[in-house]
């Protein structure tokens, strides 16, 4: 049985899907891009605000589904430049803690309003 998360602490979804869903106990967040819930508008391109707004995004809807990003399990990372790696995993270290969830990290052509940056994530509803 699935069960749909929505919080108005992260961005609405604006297409068809959902913020993230839970099947048994793990949770399956939609990408989420640097917009930031309260405006709904994008954040500026300056990469690290974006990386801070997507990692709040998912830490809010991680905590509506009743867990926490530090139980992440895995996240796939889409980056519209690799030269931003280095940032991204001291960004990363300010949200989750040793141990780290697996995780892909890949450079894309364009994301999603052109945002910088892109991350779901897979978690453990302990």
């Amino acid at each position: 049985m699935k069960k749909i998360i929505n919080t108005d602490q992260a961005p609405a979804a604006i297409g068809t899907y959902s913020q993230a869903i839970i099947h048994g106990n793990t949770l399956f967040t939609s990408g989420q891009i640097p917009i930031d819930p309260a405006t709904g508008e994008m954040l500026p391109a300056d990469f690290a605000s974006q990386a801070h707004q997507v990692f709040k995004n998912l830490t809010a809807i991680a905590e509506a589904a009743g867990t926490s990003l530090q139980n992440a399990i895995k996240l796939n990372v889409f980056l519209q430049d690799l030269e931003n790696f280095a940032t991204l995993n001291q960004i990363m270290g300010e949200y989750i803690q040793e141990p780290y969830p697996a995780r892909a990290a890949v450079q894309v052509a364009r994301l999603p309003k052109d945002s910088l940056i892109e991350i779901d994530a897979i978690v453990a509803v302990v």
